[in-house]
């Protein structure tokens, strides 16, 4: 791959030992885990979790650097691979030991792999992912803020997130123009809230924040193909004013919503 694709990409290789470290021990790889890198360009991350992990396989779409990463670290498994369509779901947990994700996510696909990461969560115990600090930020979005949106209540929904480490680009060879943080996310056993039909959740809340601007009723109406008095009627029986926006909803209420149209 040349340059230009791997800048399309938007692949910028950590190049910081100790920021390396920081970013595996917030999952703690032992011996009996295994662990999926996404992205590992240089093996930063991978000669860290080689050491550590019982079984790593690193997933890279550069054929070039798939070569140099087998020869340098024999002990991992370098897969030529796109991450956003890579099968998690199919990964075995060995027996008594997790199943851990770490990588540094290209920007310009972080969003689409991490949809197919919360997609596969059953297959997944713990992930400690590098993004573009304001995608992780948004992910870790509380009810009430800017930034949270369908990506927050659809990671959190399923998953414990922090962000945990923000990242300068001075650790990144060549530097990004913009910031980095480590989002440390825990698959809960299941969706912390109780759900009447998971689709139906996932398409309300969708929709409620498809026109941010607009008031929680007319954006569902609009998003959902629905009569604005249906809605208005189903989130006051949920106890829900319709005049509110998405983005003050606790993700309980949408459950309560959601049940409700």
């Amino acid at each position: 791959m040349h340059a230009t694709r791997r800048r399309a990409l938007g692949q910028h290789f950590l190049r910081d030992a100790g920021v390396a470290r920081a970013i595996v021990d917030l999952v703690a790889p032992a011996r009996g885990d295994l662990v999926v890198e996404i992205g590992p360009g240089e093996g930063a991350l991978t000669g860290e979790l080689a050491g550590r992990a019982g079984r790593v396989v690193a997933l890279e779409i550069d054929r070039g650097l798939v070569a140099r990463l087998r020869a340098r670290i024999p002990s991992v498994e370098v897969v030529e691979a796109d991450a956003r369509a890579w099968d998690y779901g199919a990964l075995a947990r060995p027996p008594g030991g997790r199943a851990l994700v770490v990588g540094n996510l290209p920007y310009s696909v972080g969003k689409p792999i991490l949809a197919a990461l919360i997609a596969a969560r059953t297959a997944i115990d713990e992930m400690a992912l590098m993004l573009q600090r304001e995608v992780a930020e948004r992910v870790a979005a509380p009810p009430g803020s800017k930034t949270y949106g369908s990506l927050s209540v659809l990671t959190q929904l399923y998953c414990d997130v922090r962000v945990a480490l923000r990242v300068p680009p001075g650790a990144f060879r060549p530097p990004p123009e913009v910031e980095s943080a480590v989002l440390h996310l825990r698959v809960r056993p299941g969706p912390c809230v109780p759900l009447a039909d998971e689709r139906r959740f996932h398409a309300v809340v969708r929709a409620a924040f498809a026109q941010r601007r607009k008031t929680l009723a007319n954006a569902l109406a609009a998003g959902l193909g629905l009569p604005l008095e249906v809605v208005r009627k189903a989130t006051t029986t949920a106890g829900v004013d319709p005049g509110r926006r998405a983005e003050t909803l606790t993700i309980l209420e949408f459950a309560g919503l959601a049940r409700r149209l």
